[in-house]
C-alpha cells in the first residue's frame, strides 16, 4: 500500500493506493483560513492535526510502503527547529505584501528577478512575504528556525528532516542553472541576511522515516516530499514529455505544460517549477479566473451547478451572441498575463439574452482563458485534465472543441496524491525496493474527442476573444493608451 497526502489550502486528503494504482481508501478533513483585511492565515497545528488524522484513517492496522507528501505551494510557515510554529502561517493567498510587489514591477526588480529565476513575484509567494515580515515582524524571523512552504512543516513534524524540494524552492529564489538559492535574488528583495531560514534543497525528493509518534505511520516508515501539488498533479496525470500539457479546472485555472528549458527572455508572467530531471521545468501560467468565475454567473441568475449540463447541451454556440471576458477576481489576472486592473464584461446583450445565454458565454469564456494560457505556455503535446470542472462532460466537451485536441481525463481520484506517490517510488523506490508500473498509474479514466464542427467554430470565436482582450487591456491602462 502506497498513501499520498495531499496538504490543501481547505481540505486535507490521504488517498491509499494498491500496487496497481488502484485506490483503495480516501479519507479527507477540512482546514480553515484566518486572518483579517489583505491577511490570510492558517493555524500550523491545526493542518498538521489534520494530516496526522487523515493518515491514520486512511492507513488503519495496515502499514503502508511509504507515504508521500504534496500540497499547497507559496506561503510562509515559520516553525522552529521541532517543526512548531512561532506564528499562524502566511497563505499563498495574503496580500499584505501587495505593496512592495507593485513598487518591485515599478522599479524593473520584478522583472530582473524574472530573467534571474524564470519566476514572477506576486505578494503571496515566499519571497514578498518574507520581506515583508523582516519590514514589518522581525521578531518572528529572529524566533524562526526555518521559512518553509507546507507540506516542508509536515515533513518536519513526521519525520524531524528539514528539507525542500525543487519545485517548492523555485518560487522566487532558485536559480534554475545551479538549482540552488541565487544570493542575487535574495538580495533584490533585500533578505539576503534571512537566507539561513530557506530550508535545504533536495538533489530529488526530501526523504525521511517517520519517527512513530503520529497516528497510523509506525516507526521507520519511508516519509518523502514533494513536488507541490502543481507539477504532483500533472505527474499524476502522465504529464511528463516535452509539449504535454495539464489543464486543472478548479477554482482558477492552473495551466502547465512541460518544457525542457526556462525561457527567461520571455513575457515576464508564471512561473518554471524545476523537477528532478534538470532538463524539464513546469511552465505553469495559473489564472486567476476558473471555475469561481462560473459559480458568480450561477448565483446571479439563480442556476445550480446540476443544471449547467442541459444548459449547455440545449444552447448553440456562441451563446447566441453573449460573449464574455471571465476576469472577475478583484486582484485582477496574471496569467498569461499580469494585470492587477483587469475586470470582466459581457457583451452582446439585449432583451433576448437569457439566463442560459449568460451561462453558456461564461463557461466558453474560460474555455478561451485556458486556451490563451495553454498556447502561451508552449502546448504542443497531449492535453490532460482533471479538477472539480473536469466531471462536467458538456464542459468538457466544449474545452476539447475550443482547444482543438481531445482531452485525458486523468485517472481518479486524487491526481495530486497519485502524482506524489510516483514522483516518490521514481526518486527513492530503487533503495527502497519499490517500483510501479507507471502507465498503468497514469491510464486516463477517460478521453474527449473534440467535435469538428465546433472546432472549425471556435477558431473565430477565438480570435474574436483575443481581440476583445486586447481593446479590454487598452481600457484598463486608461485614455492615454489608447493614443
Amino acid at each position: 500500500m502506497f498513501v499520498g497526502l495531499d496538504m490543501g489550502t481547505s481540505i486535507v486528503k490521504a488517498a491509499a493506493f494498491a500496487e496497481d494504482g488502484t485506490a483503495l481508501r480516501v479519507e479527507s478533513k477540512p482546514i480553515s483560513l484566518g486572518g483579517h483585511g489583505d491577511g490570510v492565515e492558517q493555524d500550523v497545528e491545526e493542518v498538521v492535526l489534520a494530516a496526522t488524522d487523515v493518515l491514520g484513517s486512511v492507513t488503519g492496522a495496515r502499514a503502508p510502503a511509504l507515504v508521500a507528501i504534496t500540497g499547497q505551494g507559496d506561503g510562509l510557515w515559520l516553525v522552529d527547529a521541532e517543526g512548531r510554529a512561532v506564528r499562524p502561517a502566511l497563505s499563498w493567498m495574503d496580500g499584505r505584501a501587495g505593496d512592495l510587489v507593485a513598487g518591485w514591477m515599478a522599479d524593473s526588480t520584478a522583472e530582473q528577478m524574472y530573467r534571474r529565476t524564470g519566476n514572477v513575484l506576486f505578494p503571496g509567494s515566499p519571497g514578498p512575504l518574507l520581506a515583508w515580515l523582516d519590514r514589518n515582524e522581525p521578531a518572528s524571523l529572529d524566533a524562526a528556525t526555518t521559512a518553509a512552504c507546507c507540506k516542508d512543516v509536515v515533513q518536519l513534524r513526521l519525520t524531524g528532516e528539514r528539507a525542500t524540494d525543487l519545485s517548492d524552492a523555485s518560487v522566487p529564489f532558485l536559480d534554475p542553472r545551479t538549482r540552488t538559492y541565487s544570493p542575487e535574488a535574495l538580495a533584490a528583495l533585500g533578505v539576503e541576511h534571512r537566507a539561513g531560514l530557506l530550508p535545504p534543497i533536495a538533489a530529488t525528493l526530501p526523504y525521511g522515516e517517520a519517527h512513530g509518534r503520529a497516528p497510523g505511520l509506525s516507526r521507520g516508515t519511508p516519509v518523502i516530499s514533494g513536488p507541490y501539488d502543481l507539477p504532483a498533479s500533472a505527474i499524476g496525470a502522465g504529464v511528463t514529455e516535452p509539449g504535454d500539457g495539464l489543464l486543472i479546472v478548479g477554482t482558477t485555472l492552473a495551466c502547465q505544460v512541460v518544457v525542457e528549458r526556462v525561457a527567461f527572455d520571455d513575457d515576464p508572467v508564471g512561473f518554471h517549477l524545476a523537477l528532478a530531471r534538470p532538463d524539464r521545468h513546469m511552465r505553469a501560467l495559473p489564472a486567476m479566473t476558473g471555475t469561481v468565475a462560473l459559480d458568480w454567473v450561477l448565483d446571479l441568475t439563480g442556476t445550480t451547478h446540476d443544471q449547467v449540463s442541459a444548459i449547455l447541451d440545449a444552447t448553440p454556440r456562441g451563446a447566441r451572441g453573449v460573449a464574455a471576458l471571465p476576469y472577475l477576481s478583484p486582484s485582477g489576472e496574471r496569467a498569461p498575463f499580469v494585470d492587477p486592473t483587469a475586470r470582466a464584461e459581457f457583451t452582446g446583450l439585449d432583451l433576448r439574452a437569457s439566463r442560459e445565454d449568460l451561462v453558456r458565454g461564461m463557461c466558453e469564456a474560460i474555455a478561451f482563458a485556458a486556451r490563451h494560457c495553454l498556447e502561451a505556455a508552449g502546448l504542443t503535446g497531449e492535453l490532460a485534465v482533471c479538477g472539480g470542472g473536469a466531471r462536467n462532460l458538456a464542459w468538457l466537451r466544449l474545452f476539447a472543441d475550443v482547444l482543438g485536441r481531445p482531452l485525458r481525463v486523468a485517472r481518479g481520484p486524487e491526481p495530486g496524491a497519485r502524482g506524489a506517490v510516483l514522483a516518490a517510488v521514481d526518486a527513492r523506490g530503487a533503495e527502497l525496493g519499490q517500483s510501479l508500473d507507471v502507465a498503468g498509474w497514469t491510464a486516463p479514466d477517460a478521453v474527449v474527442d473534440p467535435d469538428p464542427a465546433g472546432v472549425a467554430f471556435y477558431e473565430q470565436a477565438y480570435a474574436d476573444y483575443l481581440f476583445r482582450v486586447g481593446n479590454a487591456r487598452n481600457r484598463w491602462r486608461g485614455p492615454a493608451a489608447t493614443h
